[in-house]
């Protein structure tokens, strides 16, 4: 049996590894339903969908969070959460080895990052077992876990829920990815994914005051 821990929610702040050439992007609001407020190499810019400053595009703004795109390289950017840096070309191949995290003002974790290729936000959840998806973000991801045999039942915080369990093809976080890494899909709504254990056993996890540091084990 599987265990998720719902872990409550707040501001946070955004760490994570990249290369010295990227840019940074930060939201500070948003000007009706069409245009953001962007923080640009330190700079501020009010950007339309769908146009390009500084070498940024807005893809979508969505009530606290915009998509970006700078090179090719896509990432979300959460309203006051930030700066997240961008390389462009795509940044790089996914091949580092440490996730550098800083926590919230109320604790938590949190983080950008990827599923299957697709912009994901995690939530640290070292009480979940498995990475913890919500059906409904799983069907935004493609993720066909209807078909999987292997089904049962969740823990959550507000009870016993039913459940799937799935194998990602990949799980990223700033340039680190993994490969094949369980999951497990289920009803409740969840704000989040949470960045479970089947993740976070692949690292040698180390924490000081607020910083986490994730140093990828050796295969």
């Amino acid at each position: 049996m599987n265990r998720f821990v719902r872990a409550g929610l707040g501001a946070t702040s955004i760490v994570c590894g990249f290369a010295a050439t990227a840019q940074s992007v930060t939201m500070n609001g948003s000007l009706g339903t069409q245009k953001a407020l962007l923080v640009i190499d330190g700079q501020p810019y009010a950007v339309t969908v769908g146009s390009t400053v500084k070498g940024v595009r807005l893809l979508s703004l969505s009530g606290n969070q915009v998509e970006v795109e700078v090179g090719g390289a896509r990432r979300t950017v959460l309203l006051s959460a930030g700066p997240v840096r961008m390389a462009g070309g795509g940044g790089s191949g996914g091949g580092g080895k440490e996730i550098v995290l800083t926590a919230g003002s109320d604790g938590h974790f949190q983080t950008l990052g990827q599923i299957n290729g697709k912009s994901v936000t995690f939530l640290v959840d070292t009480g979940a077992s498995m990475v913890g998806i919500s059906q409904a973000e799983a069907d935004r991801l493609g993720i066909d876990y209807k078909s999987s045999q292997r089904r049962g039942f969740a823990e959550t915080a507000n009870g016993r829920v039913p459940a799937y369990a799935v194998t990602l093809n990949s799980v990223r976080v700033g340039d680190v990815e993994v490969a094949n890494v369980d999951a497990m899909i289920v009803p409740a709504s969840m704000p989040h994914i949470l960045l479970g254990n089947s993740f976070l056993m692949r690292f040698q996890m180390k924490r000081e005051n607020d910083t986490m540091r994730l140093e990828k084990r050796p295969n």
